[in-house]
């Protein structure tokens, strides 16, 4: 398995060595997670991950995430700087960490089928996990946010459920889902999830205590572990979106009550189970008394703020209101993964596998459920998928494999001979298409009009994409670095890079604790031009710097057809913006972007086109 890891890592550093070289931190945020580590080495606490560089002049604010991941990012840049540079330190670091990881889930995995399925199949199972697009978009090079380590996590989990030793697998399903939780709330339901299946097999099999005793210790004893370490200073508060004390309280709680049901341990069925209902309604009855603050979104964002911003994330959509391209590569698998599981806990019902598979096909048609929520559950779904295709996978091909001489009486030795070879080859080889999910990706450009333009007519560029590329690129943004630096007011989503490549501070990021300041942004864009220089003012910015028909834009035409933003465009310029002149760029084309410094001392007068 580490040589089958190396192997990888050794095609994804050479696939993207450009974006490594050119610190292309493509998500919002890969820039930030980069900059918290920045700033911890540069200095600041432990506990103190507020960034100071957006919306600097209130003081910056509050990052609900924990140092955890920070780490191994930390750990590469202290390793290699004194051998390459800080620079290029930066850029290898950022390239090697969301490879490590990866390791963590291929054990995972390996371990989970080498349990279910058989010894010898956990290649297949890594053979599986490459297909899986929407995972492996996490473990690639600069995706250093701390997605792909809870994957890992839950990996792990997953292997933890299907141990049969009891007292180990409660254990590693404790400790990895209170390290997922000290990371972020992202795969909290997956954490109760894998806790309630832990109480379902104790309700079944009374001699499975040992698995929930282990792991209501490890999992109260861990969360407290990850919240004395690493919670920061502003999540020692009541908050609903990160191991605060709201959560630390319910998993310390739940601990606890799993243990206590562990030593009663009743012989009757029906008494184990009101038991476990009734610590479960203890549960929900005390987080709802105590913390009613955080029975509506964990974001806790205004209305305005959720209708303006956080509803618009493309992520946070379920599955079905995704286009066909997009959605249908993503579930396939998960329902691959679904059949398959039913299908191997069908074929365990007299064997020892049996409550192993019964938990891991629980499991996997949750994550698929999930996709009905919100799309971003697809790497778990998918990753989920694996055991289940890969149990699908060691029925099938073998069969084509054994395929000698079908219908010989009819047609005779030598075409049976023929339409055997055939079989073997094209049967197996489609099996293998079908059943692990690889096949997905070429569907959509069959039935979605998404393919190859007509000859004479070549497709119309995405202005978006192309836009969003363009303006988040370091050596346009770099050329920034020739006005002096100062608080640039911009768009949410060019925030964080703008902070990262550039010598600047800026207003917002795509944080639900920003929620002012991008409110600001966006009341500033869509409201009449008069409306923005006070918005400015406020957060004391010098410089407006924009990206026309980047995807953020869209929503300002959106909200805001006659406002600031759109007058814009159109070359409306007010008196009181001053044009930035800056060099070209480096293939020698005007930049993608906008920039005027913004002056406080002239009156409003009319505006008037751009020359």
């Amino acid at each position: 398995m580490a040589l089958f890891w190396v192997t990888v890592v050794a095609w994804f550093l050479y696939d993207r060595q450009g974006n490594i070289y050119w610190l292309l931190l493509g998500d919002t945020d890969d820039n930030m997670r980069l900059m918290q580590v920045r700033a911890w080495l540069a200095g600041q606490g432990w506990y103190d991950l507020r960034q100071y560089r957006l919306d600097p002049a209130l003081g910056g604010f509050d990052i609900h995430w924990s140092r955890l991941v920070d780490l191994p990012i930390a750990a590469l840049i202290l390793l290699l700087k004194p051998f390459i540079g800080i620079v290029a330190a930066e850029k290898w670091a950022c390239g090697l960490a969301p490879l490590l990881p990866l390791s963590v889930a291929m054990i995972g995995l390996s371990l989970a089928v080498r349990r279910l399925v058989a010894p010898w199949a956990w290649p297949v199972a890594l053979i599986v996990l490459m297909g899986c697009t929407s995972t492996m978009s996490m473990y690639a090079p600069m995706r250093i946010d701390h997605h792909g380590w809870q994957l890992a996590f839950l990996a792990l989990t997953v292997a933890g459920l299907a141990d049969p030793r009891r007292a180990r697998g409660g254990a590693v399903v404790g400790l990895s889902s209170a390290a997922s939780l000290t990371i972020g709330l992202e795969l909290l339901p997956y954490c109760a999830m894998a806790g309630a299946i832990i109480a379902l097999r104790w309700i079944w099999d009374r001699e499975d205590v040992r698995r929930m005793q282990v792991y209501g210790l490890t999992l109260g004893g861990g969360s407290a572990l990850g919240f004395a370490i690493f919670a920061s200073n502003a999540n020692q508060v009541l908050r609903c979106d990160a191991l605060t004390p709201v959560w630390l309280s319910v998993m310390v709680a739940a601990g606890a009550l799993l243990f206590g049901l562990s030593l009663l341990n009743p012989a009757n069925r029906w008494v184990r189970l009101g038991l476990a209902t009734l610590a479960g309604a203890i549960i929900v009855a005390g987080f709802a008394l105590c913390f009613p603050q955080c029975l509506g979104r964990p974001e806790q964002v205004s209305d305005e703020l959720a209708n303006t911003w956080l509803n618009n994330v493309r992520e946070a959509r379920p599955i079905y209101k995704h286009a066909f391209k997009t959605a249908f590569p993503m579930a396939v698998l998960p329902v691959i993964g679904v059949l398959g599981a039913l299908f191997a806990t069908w074929r365990a019902r007299r064997s020892e596998a049996l409550v192993g598979w019964a938990a891991v096909a629980l499991f996997t048609a949750f994550a698929s459920a999930m996709l009905l929520w919100q799309v971003r559950a697809a790497p778990a779904a998918q990753m989920l998928a694996v055991p289940g295709s890969v149990a699908l996978l060691v029925v099938a091909v073998p069969w084509f494999l054994s395929i000698r001489e079908p219908f010989a009486r009819w047609i005779g030795e030598v075409p049976a001979q023929l339409l055997g070879v055939l079989l073997r080859v094209f049967g197996t080889v489609g099996a293998f298409l079908l059943l692990s999910g690889l096949w997905a990706g070429l569907v959509p450009p069959l039935f979605s009009g998404d393919g190859a333009a007509k000859p004479g007519k070549p497709a119309p560029p995405d202005k978006v994409a192309a836009a969003n590329n363009a303006c988040a690129r370091m050596s346009n943004l770099r050329m920034l670095n020739d006005v002096p630096a100062g608080i640039v007011f911009t768009h949410v989503d060019l925030g964080p890079r703008l902070i990262t490549v550039t010598h600047h501070s800026g207003i917002a990021g795509p944080y639900h604790r920003n929620g002012r300041a991008i409110l600001d942004v966006h009341h500033a864009f869509t409201w009449a031009t008069p409306n923005f220089r006070p918005i400015a003012a406020a957060h004391k910015a010098q410089y407006l710097l924009i990206c026309p028909d980047m995807s953020e834009t869209t929503l300002y035409r959106a909200r805001g057809p006659n406002g600031f933003y759109a007058q814009l465009v159109k070359g409306q310029v007010p008196n009181w913006l001053e044009p930035v002149s800056l060099r070209l760029g480096p293939a020698g084309k005007p930049l993608p972007f906008k920039l005027w410094r913004i002056r406080y001392d002239l009156p409003d007068v009319a505006v008037k086109p751009a020359k």
